[in-house]
């Protein structure tokens, strides 16, 4: 019963906390395009893919033009990775190597997006956004697979910019989320737009 009532509450303050006006999002990783430059050469430079560079910009040619500014993906340091990979440990724990990659690729769009913190920590201790965070399972060890799930989402980025949410509906249930637009389901996951 107390339990119940626990996920309940989270459930009410999750929605709540969802519903709150937009973050403000501060300037995004970018790149102006010097003279000479490709998009190959940009993309070396970050030590990301070309075709990574074109899908984080939504761009269909290779054509870039010295001024233009180009986004790049999030990039993250060793201490933020292992922060994701704890973060993802603990909410995919039991899921598969699939979701464990589409959890880790919702926190990083979240950071891209307007609607939430720009930075991978804030986005992670945002309110009660995340339940290891409340709970302290976030503080735990990764594993290796979920530390290369989050290497596999830093890859895939500007490959899905869709997912913003997820949850398991075998756990928690959300008025706002079950309103929202789904993305995927893997495992007993539901990723939402």
């Amino acid at each position: 019963m107390l339990k119940r009532l626990l996920i309940t509450g989270l459930t009410i303050a999750c929605a709540l906390s969802f519903s709150t006006p937009a973050h403000a999002h501060a300037q995004q990783n970018v790149h102006t395009v010097q003279k000479g430059e490709s998009l190959y050469k940009i993309a070396n430079k970050y030590g990301i893919s070309a075709q990574q560079l074109q899908a984080v910009n939504d761009k269909n040619s290779t054509m870039i033009y010295p001024g233009e500014t180009l986004e790049l993906p999030v990039m993250l340091d060793e201490s933020e990775k292992d922060l994701l990979a704890r973060l993802v440990e603990a909410e995919a724990k039991g899921e598969s190597y699939a979701g464990k990659v589409a959890v880790a690729t919702v926190v990083l769009n979240r950071v891209e997006s307007d609607r939430f913190p720009d930075t991978l920590y804030n986005v992670i201790y945002d309110g009660i956004q995340f339940s290891p965070v409340l709970n302290g399972t976030i503080n735990n060890p990764a594993s290796q697979e979920s530390k290369k799930a989050v290497q596999e989402a830093l890859n895939y980025q500007g490959f899905d910019r869709e997912s913003l949410f997820f949850y398991n509906p075998g756990k928690a249930s959300s008025d706002y989320l079950s309103n929202q637009e789904v993305t995927t389901v893997i495992g007993n996951h539901v990723f939402l737009r």
